[in-house]
């Protein structure tokens, strides 16, 4: 099964993008990078990676990286229903709180959790030969 990666972390992207097949959604928000794997998973893929890792909440963060099967069969309920949950739980944190204007300070810590996140991510489907 071959992998993809969803992303609007320029970190993860330059990381990653020479080694695995990622999908770069430069000034995207973590709702339309949620909503592009969704997309992805009614094409067939399937999620590899929870969309809602660690511990930040979607109305905090701006970035988002996701691993998906880059393989496309059926439609994957297990995986649409957890994105479709993922959606609807970042909608609701998002009508509470809308996302701060960080400094760029803050902003590269978001992004190396980000980073950092995903690479356990890529370590594990490593670890079950994706």
């Amino acid at each position: 099964m071959g992998v993809m990666i969803i992303t609007n972390n320029k970190a993860v992207y330059d990381a990653y993008h020479e080694a695995w097949s990622v999908k770069f959604l430069e000034n995207m928000s973590f709702i339309e990078v949620l909503m592009t794997c969704r997309d992805e998973i009614h094409k067939g893929k399937k999620l590899l990676t929870h969309p809602l890792t660690g511990s930040i909440k979607p109305n905090e963060t701006p970035f988002k990286s996701i691993m998906l099967s880059s393989d496309q069969g059926d439609v994957d309920t297990e995986s649409l229903l957890m994105i479709e949950s993922a959606i609807e739980v970042t909608r609701k944190f998002l009508n509470n709180a809308e996302i701060k204007s960080w400094p760029p300070r803050i902003l590269d810590d978001f992004r190396v959790i980000d980073y950092q996140l995903i690479t356990s991510g890529i370590e594990s489907v490593n670890k079950y030969n994706y």
